[in-house]
């Protein structure tokens, strides 16, 4: 287009100076007289300038005509969905070697249960968002007996209103202990109220859970899950020698549960929860099984600290109500611990446990006495990924004459993303 422009002004001067040749031009003004005279040029200038023109036309045209035509707007593909290309994938081992005086009765599934060396758990924890709605979270375990699918859920990300829906395989918001993995316990061993009243495995089971976080000044969820009863490892309250079956709803486990946290200074916070757990055991057609529990997490870490010095107190007490044919039993456990980390590598904690016992238990028929623990842990932590723990216990059963003495000493290493713990 601007060869064109050129192409008009030059021929319109040209024009301009042949028809101005040897003529002269007067303008006036109310004020003064001025002449102008145009010089005429001459025929070779003329001519050289016409050849000029001709050269230019030429070139402007081999130039336009060597050009390449321009692309055809083409409308873009819609965008492909984009893969899951950052899975979360990590592995925890956790082993111990123990030694007991007498015969050893551990109430965990993890817990290393007599003198010798023992493979805790390999965990392999695997998570990742599905979509813009939902994510994915995995955790198996891997032992002496197998492999077990632990959790398997699938989880809502952006519900409105605060809330929240998961379906799958999961750990229940029965208490505090409950809802968290081996690897991020205190002490090498689970409190003995865990493994006696939810199980050895602690309390899960297959079903869907809902939670709502309330608009609340301070942090308050309500959570709500109805799982199916997993057996005497993830339930052990409910099922007993026989497995009546799912025939109604009410033959489902509901647990409800409110947690809350309180940030009371800078230095100091306090979460405290309330659950309970409901469904039918086995011991009679109608016969039901109630647990109620409160827990309490009290953390001290001055906030100008460089060391990272943490203090952090924690109380978990659990009544169990359980229908027996002929009558009602009504159990009491709980634990309390106090964990000092000096800094970042060094830890060193202390714990008392508590159930209750009494005759006629179609559990453990042997628990016809209270059983007390004492435990002490020193733990070195070289790095997030690695930890060195030694642990000392006297378990007092009072239905043995003489309490049993146990020493531990586990490590765990972790590879892979894991993502942070819960407060």
């Amino acid at each position: 287009m601007s060869f064109y422009v050129c192409l008009f002004l030059s021929t319109s001067t040209l024009a301009a100076e042949t028809t101005a040749k040897g003529v002269s031009t007067t303008a006036e003004s109310p004020t003064a007289t001025a002449e102008v005279t145009v010089k005429p040029a001459n025929d070779d200038q003329l001519a050289n300038r016409v050849k000029a023109l001709e050269e230019m036309v030429e070139l402007m045209s081999s130039l336009q005509s060597a050009a390449p035509a321009a692309p055809t707007p083409v409308a873009a593909a819609p965008a492909a969905r984009p893969e899951a290309t950052n899975l979360d994938i990590a592995l925890i081992l956790d082993a111990a070697a123990a030694w007991f005086s007498q015969e050893a009765l551990q109430t965990g599934a993890h817990d290393p249960s007599d003198t010798g060396f023992h493979l805790q758990q390999l965990e392999m924890s695997l998570g990742e968002n599905v979509d813009h709605l939902f994510e994915l979270k995995a955790n198996l375990v891997f032992s002496t007996f197998g492999v077990e699918v632990e959790e398997a859920y699938g989880r809502t990300l952006s519900l409105p209103g605060g809330f929240q829906l998961k379906a799958g395989q999961f750990l229940t918001p029965m208490g505090r202990l409950n809802l968290t993995h081996p690897h991020t316990w205190s002490f090498v061993d689970q409190p003995l109220v865990n493994g006696t009243f939810l199980g050895s495995e602690g309390s899960r089971g297959s079903g869907v859970e809902v939670s709502w976080l309330s608009p609340l000044p301070w942090y308050a969820d309500i959570v709500l899950s109805a799982t199916e009863a997993a057996g005497e490892c993830c339930a052990r309250s409910f099922m007993s020698g026989d497995d009546l079956g799912i025939r109604t709803p009410l033959d489902l486990v509901y647990t409800l549960g409110l947690r809350q946290f309180f940030e009371l200074s800078d230095d100091v916070g306090l979460a405290w929860g309330l659950t309970t757990q409901q469904g039918p055991n086995s011991t009679g057609n109608g016969n039901r099984t109630e647990i109620y529990g409160t827990d309490l997490y009290l953390r001290w870490r001055p906030a100008a600290a460089t060391s990272r010095m943490a203090l952090s107190w924690t109380f978990e007490g659990m009544m169990r109500r359980r229908q027996i044919p002929g009558g009602l039993r009504v159990d009491l456990g709980g634990y309390t611990q106090l964990v000092w980390n000096l800094n970042p590598s060094w830890e060193m904690g202390a714990r008392y446990g508590y159930v209750s016992g009494s005759e006629g238990d179609d559990l453990i028929p042997e628990a016809t006495e209270d059983r007390h623990r004492v435990s002490g842990q020193v733990t070195y932590r070289p790095s997030h990924f690695s930890r060195l723990r030694m642990q000392g216990s006297m378990d007092q059963p009072l239905y043995r004459d003489e309490p049993i003495w146990v020493g531990m000493l586990a490590v765990e290493f972790l590879v892979g993303a894991h993502g942070a713990h819960s407060y």
